[in-house]
């Protein structure tokens, strides 16, 4: 009889804790979700003070864009190091670094060609979704080409087409587009 009263004792306890409990699962539901909510607001801010920096970088035309992945002319795509391959331009000089993994120096010591030229015929317009399209043509020693950047709305990632004045072979640079200050680019030989 004492076993009976003490299992009814117990269901009587556990059956008011349980609604306790679910209250306390619920709660800390509800604090992730929360958390999660407060996480993304403050990606999202981040992400939008990145695109403004990148917005006052292209109208004072002192920009590095880092880039990560090159697209070649007939869609053959490489991962690169965004250190060694960039687009910068500064007191309306331009440098286009282009650089691979191999065991050969090549040109410019890394691996690749580092060009610099002047800048010339810059034009900056926004389309339909808000992107800016930021132009330019650069013309040096060992260089003649028109680049164009397109800066996606929303955050500092940008591709960059590079088309050359005497052949077709294009080159595409994707990344991420920096103020000079933020920049951390490993710069080659040029020529």
């Amino acid at each position: 009889m004492k076993h009976i009263t003490t299992l009814i004792a117990l269901a009587l306890v556990l059956g008011s804790l349980a609604p306790l409990a679910a209250q306390t699962k619920m709660t800390a539901k509800e604090k992730r979700t929360q958390t999660r909510q407060e996480r993304k607001i403050a990606q999202q801010k981040v992400k939008e003070q990145l695109y403004q920096d990148a917005v006052r970088a292209l109208e004072n035309n002192t920009f590095v864009l880092e880039a990560n992945r090159l697209i070649f002319k007939r869609g053959r795509s490489a991962n690169v190091s965004s250190i060694k391959n960039f687009i910068s331009m500064e007191n309306k000089k331009a440098t286009v670094q282009v650089s691979f993994d191999t065991p050969r120096p090549l040109q410019n010591g890394l691996g690749g060609f580092t060009v610099e030229g002047n800048v010339s015929d810059i034009r900056m317009k926004k389309d339909k979704k808000g992107s800016i399209i930021y132009s330019f043509l650069v013309q040096g020693v060992s260089i003649s080409a028109q680049v164009s950047l397109t800066l996606h709305r929303g955050s500092n990632n940008v591709s960059a087409n590079i088309s050359p004045s005497f052949h077709s072979n294009t080159l595409t640079m994707i990344g991420e587009l920096l103020t000079q200050e933020k920049a951390r680019v490993f710069e080659g030989f040029k020529r």
